[in-house]
């Protein structure tokens, strides 16, 4: 056992700032709304809505996400697919189903310009093409219930919204995943505080790749994705310039309505957080230790403890990791998941940090990032600052 007397005052002064952002996580979670429980909008007078998706060698999933937004009871609808220099099916499936609706709008890109990230081109190219009011930027394996976007304008309207974002339920097979997606839920809500996007005077803000709604001229008045045309993390960075710009923001929750089926084993999860982490952090190397920390002192540290110290360290340590985990369950159940994983948010923690280090260490090493099939050098993407 270790029983020096510093990890004792290190519980100790660790327990107020965990009961402070638990009661923070604890109170805003409360207030985030489901959208399940919002009427759908009257069909009469629905304003104009252009989906657009950005669809890159997505073969597996695509044909299922487009027939779940071809099935919504939305009369004034438009689904525009961007084929990005897909190599397998994806193209041809597009082209199948664009025969047999008249909704769907599919356009092919085979070059890729120079100062883009190949998603964010793609997303600009079909907004460019849109032509409804509103636009729902989601990713192409996303799958939705017919009422969630009658639902989603009614709330833009009723909240007199510029922006509403949508989180959505994820679905992963396996515990560790599982265990892993109910942490992944407490540090992003810890990061970004989304219950804050709708106040003006914070600036908290939000964005999330499955649902992203927006007015079309609020897209314009920010720049369009041309201001974040090197942003892995695209979809944060979007709600960022519209609370910047003094425009109307929030999230609901999805739950019901709206899922996606996210990573199918460690390895490929691993791999496919490694381009967001970083320029989560802005690149900016000192943001990485400090955020590996808070959640070692927060999560990881307490369960540990337990089995390393005695006395009133191990029961102070016992305290740390019931709140956390208390505080895990609640938030998992508002989200309506599996409050039994976040019994496992100390090992969802510990994969958290090494998907940080791995993702910061991989960038700096290769000087960059490498996202399906191209690279992206550090220096550019440095360069595009939000």
């Amino acid at each position: 056992m270790i029983d020096h007397p510093g990890l004792f005052y290190l519980a100790l002064l660790t327990l107020p700032f965990l009961l402070l952002i638990s009661m923070d996580l604890l109170v805003g979670a409360q207030s985030l709304k489901y959208l399940d429980q919002i009427p759908p909008a009257p069909m009469a007078n629905l304003p104009a809505l252009s989906v657009v998706v950005a669809a890159r060698n997505e073969e597996a999933k695509i044909q299922a996400a487009l027939q779940s937004l071809l099935a919504q009871d939305y009369s004034r609808l438009e689904v525009i697919v961007i084929d990005d220099r897909s190599s397998d099916a994806t193209g041809a499936i597009l082209d199948r189903m664009s025969l047999t609706n008249p909704h769907l709008r599919v356009f092919h890109v085979s070059h890729l310009p120079p100062g883009w990230l190949g998603k964010n081109h793609a997303l600009y190219f079909g907004a460019e093409r849109a032509s409804g009011e509103l636009l729902l930027f989601t990713d192409a394996d996303v799958m939705m219930a017919p009422t969630s976007l009658r639902r989603a304008v009614r709330y833009l309207n009723e909240y007199s919204l510029d922006h509403l974002a949508v989180a959505p339920q994820v679905r992963v097979p396996g515990v560790i995943l599982n265990i892993f997606v109910a942490g992944f839920t407490v540090f992003f809500s810890l990061f970004a505080r989304p219950w804050k996007a709708r106040d003006p005077r914070s600036p908290r803000h939000i964005g999330i790749g499955a649902f992203n709604l927006i007015r079309a001229r609020a897209y314009q008045m920010i720049g369009t994705h041309q201001a974040i045309s090197l942003r892995p993390d695209d979809d944060l960075k979007l709600g960022k310039l519209l609370k910047k710009h003094g425009l109307r923001q929030d999230m609901a929750l999805g739950p019901g309505l709206i899922w996606v089926e996210w990573y199918s084993s460690v390895r490929e999860l691993i791999q496919g957080l490694m381009k967001n982490m970083f320029s989560g952090f802005d690149y900016r190397l000192p943001l990485v230790p400090i955020a590996t920390l808070l959640n070692f002192l927060l999560f990881v540290w307490p369960a540990l403890g337990i089995l390393l110290t005695s006395g009133q360290t191990r029961w102070l340590n016992s305290t740390l990791l019931a709140i956390s985990i208390v505080t895990g369950v609640h938030h998992v159940l508002r989200f309506r998941g599996n409050p039994c994983y976040a019994i496992g948010l100390p090992l969802a923690s510990a994969l958290f940090i090494y998907i940080i280090w791995k993702a910061t260490l991989t960038t700096l090493r290769n000087g960059g990032i490498n996202w399906r099939g191209t690279h992206y050098s550090l220096e550019e993407l440095k360069g595009n600052k939000v």
